[in-house]
C-alpha cells in the first residue's frame, strides 16, 4: 500500500470512528425524551432507557468476536463497509419507528453494527509498525473524543426540529462515510495474512480465551478489564454526583463533561505520541495509571465544584494509559489474529460496561441513604485503578517492546 493511499485510508477510519462516536452522542440526550413520548411516564421511560442500554451493551459482547473472526476471514474493508451501511439504514429505522418495540430493535441493531469499531482499531494494526501503533491508537482515542464533544451538543441543537432529527442527520452522515469508504478505502489484509473462521473462537467465551495465550497478554487483559469496569463510573454516576454534591444544574454539567471530552481529545490526540517517544510505552502506561488514581480520588474527595475542576487535568491524563496498552496488546498475536484480539478486547469491555453501573449506582445511593461521602463511587474507581496499576507493574517487566526508530 502507497504511503498516500494509507494515509487516506487510514484518515477514513479515523472519520468512520469519529461518525460513529458523533452519532452515538447525538442520540444520547434525546433518546429518553423519545421513549417517554412513547409510554408518557419518566419513571417507566428511565426503566426502558436502562433496559436500551444494556441491550446494547451486550450485543456489544455478543458480537464483536464475530465480528473480529469475520474481519480477519474476509478482510476489514467488507466488515468496516457494510457496518457503515447497516448503522445508516438503522438509523433510518429508529427515525421512522412508529411504537416502542421498533426502537428497541433499531437499538439492538446499532450495537451490533457499532461492534465494528474492533474493526477499526484492527484496520490500523494491520497497516502500522507495531513500534508505532500506539500513537495510531492515541489518534483514535481522540476521535472518540472528538465524537462525544460535538455529538451531545448537535443533538441537543437538532432537537428543535423535533427528537427524530438526530437520527436522520446521524443516518445521513453514515451512509455518506459508506459511500466515501468504496472509494478511499483499501484493503489492508491481504489474503496470505487471512486465517480460518472458527464459531469455537468467534463467541465471547472463545475468543476471551484468545487472552490466556501467554502470561503478558493475560496481565494487559486485566489492566484494560479493571480500567474499563472504572470508566463506567463516569455515564452511570456522574449526572447523579454533580447535581446532588454541587448543585450543578444540566448546563454545568453539559458544560463539564465537553470540558472532559476536550482535555481526552488533547490527550489522546496530542501529548500519547511524544509522552512513547521519550518515556517509552511501559513508562507511559504506569503514569497513566497514576494520573487516573489521583484524579478518580480527586472527583470522589473534591469539597466544591472549583475543587473537581481543578482535578480535571490531572483525571485527563490517565488517557496516556490506553493507546500504549492496546499497542502492547496488538504485539503479543500475530498480523492473522488482529481481528480476534480487537473482538475479544471489545467483549471484555462490554463485560464491564454490563456490571460496572451496579457498582457505581448501588454505591452512591447507599452512600446518600447512609449520608456519607457522595464520592464513593469515584473512590471505587480510583481503587480499580489502583488495582490495574499493580497488575500493570508486574505485566510490564513481561512484555517485549520493539523501541521505535529515530525521526
Amino acid at each position: 500500500m502507497s504511503i498516500t493511499r494509507r494515509n487516506a485510508a487510514v484518515s477514513f477510519i479515523f472519520i468512520t470512528v469519529m461518525l460513529d462516536m458523533l452519532a452515538l452522542g447525538m442520540i444520547i440526550p434525546v433518546l429518553p425524551s423519545l421513549i417517554e413520548s412513547y409510554t408518557g411516564s419518566t419513571e417507566k421511560a428511565a426503566e426502558i432507557f436502562g433496559l436500551f442500554g444494556t441491550a446494547w451493551a451486550l450485543m456489544q459482547f455478543l458480537f464483536s468476536p464475530v465480528i473480529g473472526g469475520l474481519s480477519d476471514r474476509f478482510g476489514r474493508r467488507p466488515i468496516v463497509l457494510m457496518s457503515n451501511l447497516g448503522l445508516g439504514l438503522d438509523y433510518v429505522l429508529m427515525a421512522m419507528a412508529p411504537n416502542l418495540g421498533w426502537l428497541f430493535v433499531g437499538r439492538v441493531i446499532s450495537g451490533i453494527t457499532a461492534a465494528s469499531i474492533s474493526t477499526a482499531f484492527a484496520y490500523i494494526a494491520d497497516v502500522t509498525a507495531p513500534e508505532k501503533r500506539a500513537g495510531a491508537f492515541g489518534l483514535l482515542g481522540a476521535a472518540f473524543g472528538l465524537g462525544f464533544i460535538v455529538g451531545p451538543g448537535l443533538g441537543g441543537l437538532l432537537t428543535e426540529f423535533g427528537p427524530r432529527a438526530p437520527f436522520w442527520l446521524a443516518a445521513v452522515l453514515s451512509l455518506t462515510n459508506a459511500a466515501y469508504g468504496l472509494l478511499v478505502l483499501p484493503e489492508s489484509l491481504p489474503p496470505e495474512r487471512r486465517a480460518s473462521f472458527s464459531w469455537l473462537r468467534a463467541n465471547p467465551v472463545g475468543s476471551i480465551m484468545l487472552l490466556k495465550r501467554s502470561r503478558s497478554l493475560v496481565g494487559l487483559a486485566l489492566v484494560n478489564f479493571l480500567d474499563q469496569v472504572a470508566h463506567v463510573v463516569y455515564p452511570s454516576t456522574f449526572v447523579l454526583y454533580a447535581s446532588y454534591r454541587y448543585n450543578w444544574d444540566t448546563r454545568t454539567i453539559g458544560l463539564t463533561l465537553t470540558a472532559v471530552g476536550v482535555l481526552s481529545m488533547i490527550v489522546q490526540g496530542g501529548l500519547v505520541r511524544p509522552a512513547i517517544k521519550y518515556m517509552g510505552e511501559k513508562t507511559t502506561l504506569i503514569f497513566g495509571l497514576v494520573c487516573g488514581i489521583a484524579g478518580f480520588a480527586g472527583y470522589g474527595l473534591a469539597p466544591t465544584g472549583l475543587w473537581f475542576w481543578s482535578f480535571m487535568p490531572l483525571a485527563s491524563l490517565w488517557g496516556l494509559s490506553s493507546p500504549p496498552l492496546q499497542g502492547m496488546m496488538s504485539s503479543q498475536v500475530d498480523g492473522t489474529e488482529q481481528g480476534k484480539l480487537q473482538g475479544a478486547n471489545t467483549s471484555v469491555n462490554g463485560i464491564a460496561q454490563l456490571i460496572g453501573p451496579s457498582i457505581f449506582t448501588l454505591s452512591f445511593s447507599g452512600a446518600v441513604s447512609a449520608g456519607t461521602m457522595p464520592g464513593v463511587p469515584f473512590l471505587i474507581a480510583s481503587a480499580l485503578v489502583g488495582g490495574a496499576l499493580l497488575v500493570g507493574i508486574w505485566t510490564v517487566r513481561l512484555v517485549r517492546v520493539e523501541p521505535a526508530p529515530a525521526e
